[in-house]
């Protein structure tokens, strides 16, 4: 056998094996776990194609023709096949405008011309037209009326405390102590604190007359300038009492006395406006003034020579027992001071009518900035024993509705009375109602908190109504036995405050004004939120009302 033969036959033999290796019928070759996954998927997308072939079949199943056209075959046409043919753009004419040259010929065309001018023309006429419209409007408006320059002591009420351990224990810092009732008097409303005199002053003795020390049995400097920060914290201020002998008769000790006595005072001043004191009050101004010009002229001078500014400018409130109304308006004129205190509305000679038109001289002769009103004080008592209980509130209305600055007595709130003295000891009641009183403390607890009510929702309004802090004012009506007026400002609202001091009759009054409406709001009185007519308004016996009226151009 040749060697080709071999080789032949060793080739047949090699292929005789491989095609028994790959015979199936001899030997299953198994796939792999690879192999199986891409079998897998290809089933599936074969599966998935064939069922989106299917949802793309027509849906008419006959693919006939359709107006005549041949039909499709399922192939070549699915279901949701949209034919859609493109209209070629209709060629024709496109506006461009005109040219350069077009527009030059026109624009000098007398018919353009006029159109132009004509066009023109309007528009500044409307424009014109605006212009003359706007500022009729504003000539029309009804202005504002700029507010006066006040004062800290135009704000609001001062209340004075002449006896600090009649108002609380003393100064120090304990839980009776003023210093820790200075908060809840913040929340009267109240714009400053009239304190004592706390200096060392023996009765009638000049000899021991010391104004820079404390009474050691009030407390020291120290615990003053405490309570003077805990006062400013609160945004109120503190004017300090120099009367000089404020235990005894007379407050200047006498006329022989006085130079000196007012040449002590110079330099006291000085300390204490440099310890930060709001100002000075003084009683018997009347007497110095008129005895030592030059000197009263330097006191003066010392108080009210300081900033411009209105939060740190100081108080100069002078005291006197003169109750006619020329007397009052005199020595306010010729004393100088910002404030004077009287007993004008105290004064029992003078009936209702006359009380009124004491009230109308000082407001008629001077600025209501320098108007002061008070019941009571140091050496008078409180309001309450001066007017009787039921009369506490109808007083307090007429204190803080009057222009000018009011002021109070400490207690004055919630009607407290004298005991024996006119120091008597302050009643601090708790928030709530107290358990186990009997009927009458009961009642005269009740009584008070109604009296202080009304005193913070006077103080309050009085607070933010311009009307009541610097408004006009106008007399409504006025006999022996009533009293009515209004407050205007400008475009506020407008308050009527009417009085009927009869104690056992009725009053009718005719409030009517043209500044006012037909009727007004009740503010506070017996029927709050009710309408009253104006022209014809009724007032039982020892009733006040006041009335809010909406303002009208």
């Amino acid at each position: 056998m040749s060697a080709e033969g071999t080789n032949v036959d060793m080739k047949d033999v090699e292929l005789s094996e491989v095609e028994k290796e790959v015979d199936p019928t001899e030997k299953e070759v198994k796939p792999t776990e690879v192999e199986k996954e891409v079998e897998l998927t290809e089933v599936e997308k074969e599966v998935e194609l064939t069922e989106v072939e299917q949802e793309k079949q027509p849906m008419t199943g006959g693919g006939e023709a359709v107006n005549g056209d041949a039909a499709s075959s399922p192939a070549a046409e699915k279901n949701g096949t949209v034919n859609v043919k493109i209209l070629e753009e209709e060629t024709g004419a496109k506006f461009t405008g005109l040219s350069k040259e077009e527009l030059l010929r026109v624009a000098g065309t007398p018919g353009w011309v006029r159109t132009r001018c004509a066009l023109l023309a309007l528009f500044w006429l409307g424009w014109l037209g605006m212009l003359a419209g706007a500022v009729l409007i504003i000539l029309q408006a009804p202005r504002c009326r700029p507010p006066p320059a006040v004062s800290w002591w135009n704000q609001g009420a001062l209340y004075q405390i002449g006896d600090v351990r009649a108002f609380s224990d003393n100064l120090p810092g304990n839980a009776s102590s003023l210093q820790q009732k200075v908060n809840q008097l913040s929340k009267l409303k109240l714009k400053g604190l009239v304190l004592g005199p706390l200096h060392v002053a023996p009765a009638d003795q000049l000899q021991h007359l010391d104004f820079q020390n404390i009474s050691p049995d009030v407390g020291n400097l120290q615990q003053f300038r405490d309570l003077l920060q805990a006062v400013h914290k609160k945004n109120m201020f503190l004017v300090l009492d120099l009367t000089p002998n404020y235990h005894g008769n007379q407050p200047w000790f006498s006329n022989v006395t006085m130079t000196r006595v007012a040449e002590e005072l110079k330099s006291a001043l000085m300390f204490w406006l440099k310890e930060g004191v709001d100002g000075v009050q003084l009683a018997g101004v009347g007497q110095v003034a008129s005895a030592e010009p030059s000197l009263w002229a330097d006191i003066r001078a010392i108080v009210q020579n300081g900033s411009d500014d209105v939060t740190s400018k100081k108080v100069l409130v002078g005291v006197t027992d003169r109750g006619s109304g020329p007397e009052v308006s005199a020595l306010l004129a010729s004393s100088g001071v910002d404030l004077l205190l009287s007993d004008l509305l105290r004064s029992t000679a003078a009936d209702a009518t006359e009380r009124a038109q004491s009230i109308q001289l000082l407001y008629s002769a001077h600025p209501q900035s320098r108007l002061a009103w008070n019941l009571g004080g140091r050496s008078q008592g409180h309001l309450a024993s001066l007017v009787g209980s039921s009369g506490v509130k109808v007083h307090q209305l007429l204190l803080f509705t009057l222009p000018g600055t009011p002021v109070f007595n400490y207690g004055d709130e919630i009607g407290l009375l004298d005991q024996e003295t006119t120091f008597p000891t302050m009643l601090w009641d708790s928030p709530e109602p107290e358990q186990g009183l009997n009927g009458t403390a009961k009642e005269e607890q009740e009584q008070r908190s109604s009296c202080l009510q009304v005193f913070r929702a006077l103080g309050e309004l009085r607070a933010v109504e311009p009307s009541l802090l610097y408004g006009d004012l106008l007399l409504l009506s006025n006999s022996s036995t009533s009293l009515a007026y209004a407050r205007a400002w400008d475009q506020s609202n407008r308050y009527v405050a009417a009085f009927n001091w009869a104690s056992n009759e009725s009053v009718s009054m005719d409030l009517s004004h043209p500044l006012l409406g037909r009727e007004g709001v009740v503010v506070l009185g017996a029927e709050a939120g009710s309408a009253e007519a104006l022209g014809a308004l009724q007032l039982g016996p020892g009733q006040a009302l006041l009335l809010k009226v909406p303002y009208r151009a």
